[in-house]
């Protein structure tokens, strides 16, 4: 998956765009973890469950000139992309997924087109 101005999970009607104040002590200060290439990387599991198989992470990439941005929902072990807006089965991990990316939006971090 490439960096796109604006991205989305599959199946969402919701797009993200970075806010143009953004910072990089903000990302910090909100679990980004600076990598070697100095992209931010935020990596979350959604689920409850501690059943390995079933675990869904959310990972969000930030470049690092802070102007392009990936997300992705995956698999525990990040080979195997999931779509949490097919059916009922991801309901209380879409209502987490929001809530991050509103408390993220209220932070500055993002826009929601």
């Amino acid at each position: 998956m490439a960096f796109e101005k604006t991205a989305k999970l599959q199946g969402s009607a919701d797009e993200y765009t970075l806010s143009p104040d953004l910072k990089k002590y903000t990302l910090r200060d909100n679990a980004f973890e600076e990598l070697k290439t100095g992209n931010f990387q935020y990596l979350r599991t959604l689920t409850s469950d501690s059943v390995a198989n079933q675990e869904v992470k959310l990972k969000i990439v930030i470049s690092e000139d802070l102007s392009k941005l990936k997300i992705a929902t995956t698999t525990m072990n990040g080979l195997r992309p999931v779509i949490i807006y097919k059916g009922d089965a991801f309901k209380e991990i879409c209502e987490k997924y929001k809530f991050i990316m509103q408390d993220f939006s209220n932070k500055g971090i993002f826009e929601k087109k």
